[in-house]
């Protein structure tokens, strides 16, 4: 019976794959029509926990539009196994989750904006049509993505 719970619950899992910063990069220089919503969250950061299911609906409302959610854990990479996919699948993640395959902090903070200090959670709002590149770092309601959405429309 547990082999079964466990073959039923791989099938239906999230995958959470490992990115570098340079193939987000890659991914969002090659979506001209696409809104990037790319959210910097932790298993840790309980606000991050909080504000997940906003992005989950916000994802599900808009899925029929040129737009992508983004779900970047900044855990640690060898948390991927026991800590991260354990989360992912008990919250049903349904957006693309991503694990950052970084490993200098300051660096990937620079490159995704000068702005950033860092903290999270963090969200990178990307409009390529209007060369539009936003971070926020706050805690998001569902409201208030899509007001932030609206904005760079």
């Amino acid at each position: 019976m547990v082999v079964l719970q466990t073959l039923l619950l791989s099938v239906h899992a999230q995958q959470v794959r490992l990115a570098t910063l340079d193939q987000l990069e890659q991914r969002f220089a090659a979506g001209r029509d696409t809104t990037y919503i790319v959210n910097f969250w932790a298993t840790w950061c309980g606000p991050c926990v909080q504000e997940l299911p906003h992005f989950e609906r916000f994802g599900k409302t808009l899925q029929h539009t040129p737009v992508k959610v983004l779900l970047v854990s900044l855990d640690a990479q060898s948390k991927l196994q026991n800590e991260v996919m354990p989360f992912v699948q008990k919250a049903q993640l349904k957006n693309e989750v991503l694990l950052l395959n970084e490993t200098d902090q300051q660096q990937y903070i620079d490159r995704i904006s000068p702005q950033w200090s860092g903290s999270i959670p963090a969200t990178l709002f990307i409009n390529k049509r209007k060369q539009l590149r936003r971070l926020e770092e706050k805690e998001f309601t569902y409201d208030q993505l899509l007001a932030v959405y609206n904005s760079l429309k």
